[in-house]
């Protein structure tokens, strides 16, 4: 079935359409979700000696969810790869850094500050270990996300901390995955693809395992939009049921519903899948599984189109250094310190604050092809491939890299050879004259002077120069102090900017061993979450920001407590 006619059969006639006999499936333990989060807790749960079934309502060409699609990082702390670089960190500063960014503030956030301190100890301890006796290896040189700026108590990681994976995120689902074939083989682990669950089920006033929906087989490819039409009915019978079904970033309708203050852009692109709908958490809901934090989301300011989209709306982020300009839809300079790169909530405020729903990184090539990275595994052959011959092109750029076609193909990409012909560019391409061409021109040169004297006033010219002290940046993400308007550094560039969904902060509310709690905070028997629907962990372990690298390893930490503590209960 193609895209297209994924796209005409998701209505609520479709999916009720040719529904026929009930099947039955039987396991000690069922887990619903196939993502990182739900691999990680099956493969505990059969290593502990459980039979486990997984579902999923997509084809088996997207197990392994947004895990597959995702650049690999990881927040880790104290490691010998920091300590290689000369970083001097600690769990002590690392959870002072998480907690003035989470900035926990409401009376169920106790969970998630417990989730949050176990995490971080997580990241200074067991984690690099338990990943290298998987297999999983590490990029040497880490990467400082998410750099903040305002003090001391502020948001931020005071150190670079985002360790990528060696091979991206396919590296990170591979071992949980093989284990699971291990089990499959064994007669011990069944997998069901296109099983939509719909219900939790109980027998005797207890969790009995889960209802859903049989679909239509479907041959999207991984992140295709997949139909939705229901071929027959299931009941998965098991004494204890582990929710990884994931967030809401690719259901628009639920991040709209749910956006503070209801205020929400009026276009979004998605940084995720069409199947990370969050259909599956109104059944846990509805089981008395409590809900909370749905406000907070960790959605990005600096999303532009992909050029061969995947999905639906589908967008890319970029990974920016700090030496872009980043500007408002009206031109306006974003205030010190949303650099790129250092705040991505407080820019996404700014940014929505001028009423407009996109910005601006103007900038030329030389900055570009230096301090541009685009997220995501596919964007990254190099990594995801562990290619050295490919990786040392990120030093030498080849004219055929990801970055250089989207600098050739994206309709967010502009050039030109001076501001004022770029200002008549972004007007064009926005629709709508916000950009001065005299003030952008005046803008760009002051800018320039800056730099010219050596020394400086801008804070942002501060930021580089520091950022350049660090030896990652220095090598490959942040490019050395020149005049934009140099013309052998151009043409000047500018890049449209717009909002890009991705993860659900808040979700299903649960203790440390990952069962889900009800309304009064006690247990709800058998009924366990993990990953992006459990918040990462009680429910939004990141408050309202994250530290960057800590999804992937939050989907680690409690897809693993989940497994341990669902096969230990049997």
């Amino acid at each position: 079935m193609t895209s297209a006619d994924a796209a005409r059969s998701t209505g609520p006639a479709a999916a009720s359409a040719g529904i026929g006999a009930v099947s039955r499936i039987e396991a000690d333990v069922v887990v619903v979700g196939a993502g990182l989060a739900g691999l990680v807790a099956a493969a505990e749960a059969y290593a502990a000696g459980r039979r486990v079934a997984v579902l999923d309502q997509e084809p088996e060409a997207s197990v392994g969810g947004q895990a597959h699609w995702s650049f690999g990082g990881l927040f880790l702390v104290n490691t010998p790869e920091q300590r290689r670089l000369g970083v001097r960190d600690s769990a002590e500063l690392a959870l002072s850094d998480w907690l003035a960014s989470a900035a926990f503030d409401r009376p169920e956030d106790g969970l998630a500050r417990q989730w949050a301190e176990a995490y971080v100890h997580f990241a200074a301890g067991e984690k690099r270990a338990w990943l290298a006796s998987l297999g999983v290896r590490l990029f040497p040189l880490v990467q400082w996300a998410e750099r903040g700026g305002y003090g001391p108590h502020g948001h931020g990681n005071t150190v670079p901390r985002f360790h990528v994976a060696w091979g991206t995120g396919p590296a990170l689902v591979a071992p949980f995955l093989a284990k699971l074939r291990e089990g499959q083989a064994a007669g011990r682990v069944s997998f069901h693809f296109r099983h939509r669950a719909t219900e939790l089920t109980t027998a005797a006033g207890r969790l009995s395992g889960v209802h859903g929906e049989i679909l239509a087989p479907s041959a999207a490819a991984r992140g295709e939009q997949s139909s939705r039409i229901a071929t027959g009915t299931f009941d998965a019978a098991a004494a204890a049921v582990i929710v990884t079904s994931g967030g809401i970033g690719g259901n628009h309708e639920a991040v709209r519903r749910q956006w503070p203050d209801g205020d929400a852009p009026a276009s979004l692109l998605s940084g995720v899948p069409a199947s990370v709908d969050g259909d599956f958490l109104a059944a846990v809901d509805r089981a008395g599984g409590r809900l909370i934090n749905g406000d907070r989301m960790w959605h990005y300011p600096e999303g532009i189109h992909n050029h061969s989209p995947v999905w639906p709306r589908h967008g890319i982020r970029i990974l920016p250094g700090p030496s872009a300009l980043w500007l408002d839809a009206t031109g306006g300079l974003l205030p010190a310190p949303l650099f790129p790169g250092f705040d991505s909530l407080g820019a996404l405020r700014h940014i929505l604050g001028t009423g407009h729903a996109h910005s601006w990184f103007v900038l030329n090539k030389t900055i570009a092809l230096k301090e541009f990275a685009l997220s995501g595994s596919e964007q990254n052959p190099d990594l995801t491939g562990k290619d050295i011959r490919l990786l040392a092109g990120r030093l030498k750029p080849s004219g055929d890299s990801p970055l250089e076609r989207f600098l050739d193909r994206g309709v967010d990409f502009l050039r030109a050879g001076s501001p004022t012909d770029l200002a008549v560019k972004m007007n064009a391409l926005a629709g709508t004259p916000l950009i001065d061409a005299g003030e952008l021109d005046r803008l760009i040169r002051a800018r320039d002077r800056q730099f010219g004297s050596g020394l400086g006033k801008d804070p942002q010219l501060a930021a580089i120069r520091a950022a350049r002290r660090f030896t990652t940046d220095r090598i490959m993400r942040v490019a050395p102090p020149h005049p934009m308007l140099d013309p052998r550094h151009g043409p000047l560039l500018a890049v449209r900017l717009s909002v890009l969904t991705r993860k659900s902060l808040g979700g299903i509310q649960t203790d440390l061993q990952s069962r889900v709690l009800d309304g009064a905070g006690r247990p709800l028997a058998g009924l366990y979450a993990a990953g992006e629907a459990a918040g990462f962990g009680g429910g939004g372990v990141h408050g309202y920001r994250a530290l960057e690298g800590t999804f992937l390893g939050g989907c680690l930490f409690s897809g693993r407590a989940a497994g341990r503590a669902a096969a230990t209960a049997l």
